[in-house]
C-alpha cells in the first residue's frame, strides 16, 4: 500500500510537469505567431532562469532569516538534534541543520537546494507539544523533502512559473503592436490574449498541485522511514486542532510548512470546496491523516 502511494505521487508529479512544459511551449508558440519574432522565447527564457538561479542559491539564507530561525547544536536540545540524526542515517542522508523558530504556533519545515545544504526548523511550539513517535513522524516528513529532491523540484516550478509570468506579460503589453493584419491577424491576436490572461493561473494551479502531490509523498515516505505512520498521523491531528497561526509566515513561504501557516487558511479551512482546494499549497489534513492511517507496512 504504502510503495504504491509513493509510486502515484511520482507519476502525477511526473504527469503535471508534462503539463507545465507542454503550456509555457503553447505560449511560446502563440507569442511569437503573434509577433513574428521567434526569437524573443529563449530570452525570456534565460531571464526567468537567471532570477530563479539566484533564488535557488540564497532561498534557505533568505527563508530562515524571514522565520526568525536560530540553529541548535546538540547540546541545546540533544532529543530532538538525536532524532534528526539517527533517521538520516536511516534515510542514507546527510544530518541536516537544526532550527529552530520561536514562535507558539505548532509547524515545521525543511529547506536547502540539495541534501548536502539543508535544514529543518521545527517551531518551539510544536516541538513542546509532540511525544517522541510524533516528533519522529514529523521529521521524517521533512527529511522525506530532502531525500526526494522536493526542494529542487519546486525551484524547477518556479523557473517554469517565472517563464509563463513572464512571457505572459510580454505579450499583454504588446499584443496590440503585432504586426499582422486581417483576419488571420485578428485571430492569432485574441488567441494570444487569451493565453496571457490565463496561463498565469493555470501555471500557479499546477504549481499548487505539483505541491500538494509531494505533500502526500513525503508523508508516504516519511511513514515508510520510521515504519510508524501513526506517529505522523497522530501530529497532523495535533496541529489541525491547533488554530494559532505562525505569525513569521507569508505567502510566500506557507507553501514550506508542514502545514499551511496562514491565518486566512485557518478560518477558512472547514468551507473549502473543491474549486478553492486547487488554490491550496497543502492538501486537506484530513485527507492525509485519512491516507497514513490506511497505510499498510
Amino acid at each position: 500500500m504504502i510503495y504504491s502511494e509513493i509510486s502515484s505521487n511520482k507519476q502525477k508529479t511526473a504527469l503535471l510537469i508534462t503539463c507545465f512544459l507542454v503550456l509555457i511551449i503553447a505560449l511560446g508558440w502563440v507569442f511569437s505567431m503573434q509577433l513574428e519574432a521567434p526569437g524573443l522565447l529563449p530570452v525570456a527564457v534565460i531571464v526567468s532562469v537567471l532570477m530563479s538561479l539566484t533564488s535557488y542559491y540564497y532561498s534557505d539564507k533568505i527563508v530562515l532569516s524571514m522565520s526568525h530561525a536560530k540553529e541548535i547544536k546538540k547540546t541545546d536540545d540533544p532529543d530532538l538534534y538525536r532524532t534528526v540524526e539517527n533517521l538520516s542515517i536511516a534515510a542514507g542522508l546527510p544530518t541536516p541543520k537544526v532550527y529552530l523558530i520561536d514562535d507558539t504556533a505548532p509547524n515545521a519545515f525543511a529547506t536547502g537546494r540539495d541534501p548536502k545544504h539543508a535544514v529543518v526548523a521545527i517551531t518551539t511550539g510544536l516541538r513542546q507539544k509532540l511525544t517522541k513517535p510524533e516528533l519522529e513522524g514529523v521529521m521524517a516528513h521533512e527529511l522525506s523533502h530532502i531525500g526526494n529532491y522536493d526542494i529542487r523540484l519546486t525551484t524547477i516550478i518556479v523557473v517554469l512559473v517565472g517563464i509563463v509570468a513572464l512571457l505572459s506579460d510580454w505579450m499583454l503589453r504588446i499584443s496590440f503592436r503585432g504586426r499582422r493584419r486581417g483576419k488571420e491577424g485578428a485571430i492569432i491576436m485574441l488567441i494570444g490574449l487569451i493565453f496571457a490572461l490565463l496561463s498565469p493561473l493555470a501555471a500557479t494551479v499546477i504549481q499548487l498541485a505539483i505541491s500538494r502531490k509531494r505533500e502526500f509523498l513525503a508523508d508516504a515516505s516519511g511513514a515508510l522511514l520510521t515504519r510508524y505512520p501513526q506517529g505522523l498521523s497522530a501530529a497532523l491531528q495535533k496541529i489541525a486542532a491547533d488554530h494559532e497561526p505562525l505569525e513569521v509566515a507569508n505567502k510566500a513561504t506557507a507553501h514550506m510548512y508542514i502545514v499551511n501557516p496562514l491565518k486566512e487558511h485557518i478560518e477558512q479551512k472547514d468551507k473549502i470546496g473543491w474549486f478553492a482546494n486547487l488554490f491550496q499549497t497543502h492538501p486537506p489534513i484530513d485527507e492525509r491523516i485519512k491516507r497514513l492511517e490506511g497505510m499498510n507496512l
